[in-house]
């Protein structure tokens, strides 16, 4: 073993790995990852929630597989492996949902194996869990995984009100026939705004919500500073 490998692990902090995944280091809003399934698949939110569940999914599996075998995997080799775990994660993954979900299976299409290409996923393979061990990796790849799908629900359900005027519509493509009923008309005799379905739709409504979170992380800064300059203050007049 190497001396960097005997070394001991620093205390990890899961809190901290929440928020970097949902907030602070979000792949899609912050790292702007995966952006090419994320604008192309979120005309609606079922295809949102569909692509969100099997990057989650891979991204938890690839973690820990990576970081399970990062001990004897050489430096010159570690991406050919991370490409070749990842693909054979996304090939299972993409041959269940043929099995139990063909509908969606051919809606979302080529973006299923695409996964494999997601430098959200290779990424965070190569920055963590490369380098720590297997549970904070699998804490690191579902926050992750989730701060993603966050995204990719949020970006859909803004094109579908907007584009369509209704929310889960074709929810029985993901949940069953049985979940027709799920389908939320927002706006009755709604003619549609076509350009929010469309992908220039996509782009825009993607830089809505980068700008929405830029206003409450300058909010947050704001909020923080003042209280901070308040301190001294309090001090002196003790």
């Amino acid at each position: 073993m190497s001396e960097e490998q005997d070394k001991p692990s620093p205390a990890i902090d899961y809190l901290q790995l929440t928020k970097d995944g949902l907030w602070y280091n979000n792949p899609g809003l912050v790292q702007l990852l995966g952006l090419c399934p994320l604008l192309a698949v979120t005309n609606n939110v079922v295809n949102g929630i569909g692509l969100g569940i099997a990057t989650l999914v891979i991204l938890v599996i690839s973690n820990a597989s990576i970081s399970f075998s990062r001990n004897w995997v050489r430096k010159e080799i570690r991406i050919p492996f991370y490409v070749l775990v990842i693909a054979s994660n996304v090939t299972v993954i993409d041959l269940i949902m043929n099995a139990w979900l063909p509908q969606l299976h051919w809606v979302l299409g080529i973006f299923i194996p695409l996964i494999v290409t997601n430098c959200a996923i290779i990424g965070r393979a190569e920055a963590y869990a490369s380098r720590n061990e297997m549970l904070p990796a699998i804490v690191d790849g579902i926050m992750m995984g989730i701060g993603f799908m966050i995204v990719l629900v949020a970006l859909a359900a803004l094109r579908e009100i907007i584009g369509s005027g209704t929310l889960f519509i074709n929810a029985e493509v993901m949940f069953g026939e049985s979940a027709k009923h799920l389908t939320i008309i927002i706006f009755d005799d709604y003619k549609g705004f076509l350009l929010a379905i469309l992908p220039p739709g996509a782009f825009l409504g993607m830089g809505f919500l980068i700008a929405f979170k830029n206003m409450i992380d300058q909010g947050l800064d704001k909020r923080k500073k003042s209280s901070l300059s308040a301190i001294p203050i309090a001090v002196e007049n003790r």
